[in-house]
């Protein structure tokens, strides 16, 4: 017999969907620590420029961690929240010491890369399990950071 959540979802699918939210919580909480560095400690011409850029960018990943932790909670689960376990979970790596602008947006790209993937994957999860809350989700995020990689990609010269 299926066993249908809050929201009427399959139990199983929303314990499925919750895990992956889970890891894609720990990946942003990760990316937000390394962009709020790279903020603090950006150097050279580029300095205001790409010091609101990253302003920015943290302030946005601030807003989706909220959401996704919001949207694990509404599919009955719970959502990640200790540090440790967001570096033990995660794909994007800390990044320390860097402050040369160009090797920042590198690492943000490499983020954006890391979180739309993971995204494309809760995408077709969420799809099986017809949960249209998550789907619209992560189809605003990947719409909204494949254009972000599109301009870094540009800011590099790539």
């Amino acid at each position: 017999m299926q066993q249908l959540n809050v929201i009427g979802l399959d139990q199983q699918h929303a314990e499925q969907l919750a895990e992956k939210l889970n890891q894609l919580l720990s990946n942003y909480q990760v990316f937000y620590m390394n962009v709020r560095g790279f903020h603090w400690n950006i150097k050279g011409q580029e300095f205001f420029e790409l010091h609101a850029k990253f302003e920015e960018t943290y302030n946005d990943l601030l807003m989706k961690i909220d959401e996704i932790a919001e949207r694990i909670l509404t599919l009955g689960q719970r959502p990640l929240h200790a540090y440790s376990t967001y570096i033990k979970n995660s794909s994007i790596r800390e990044a320390k010491d860097i402050h040369d602008g160009k090797a920042c947006v590198r690492e943000i790209l490499e983020s954006y890369q890391t979180t739309i993937r993971l995204q494309r994957e809760l995408l077709e999860l969420a799809g099986q399990a017809d949960d249209e809350g998550t789907s619209a989700l992560m189809s605003d995020y990947i719409k909204e950071q494949e254009k972000t990689a599109w301009m870094l990609t540009s800011y590099l010269g790539s």
